[in-house]
C-alpha cells in the first residue's frame, strides 16, 4: 500500500469528505484537529488504518462511506 502522509486529504467509499491526515500512528490515521466534530476540536481523532481501500495520489480512499466511518478519539 502507498505511504499515507500528511496532509493528504480522506474521503469515504461514497466520496464524502472524511477529513485531512495529520500523521499515521502505528496501524492508526491521525486526523488534523479542524476535523474534529463540533465540541471535540481540543483533541485529535484516528480512524483504524484497516478501513483504508486505496492511496491515490493525494487522496486516501476508505472502504466504507464516510458517515459509517468509526473515529476513536485519542487514549
Amino acid at each position: 500500500m502507498p505511504k499515507i502522509r500528511e496532509n493528504m486529504k480522506i474521503i469515504g467509499k461514497n466520496g464524502a469528505h472524511v477529513g485531512t491526515v495529520d500523521r499515521l500512528e502505528g496501524n492508526r490515521i491521525k486526523l488534523t484537529r479542524k476535523d474534529s466534530p463540533e465540541g471535540h476540536k481540543d483533541h485529535h481523532h484516528y480512524i483504524d488504518t484497516k478501513y483504508v481501500g486505496a492511496v491515490e495520489g493525494d487522496t486516501v480512499k476508505l472502504s466504507v462511506n464516510a458517515d459509517a466511518v468509526p473515529k476513536s478519539e485519542a487514549a
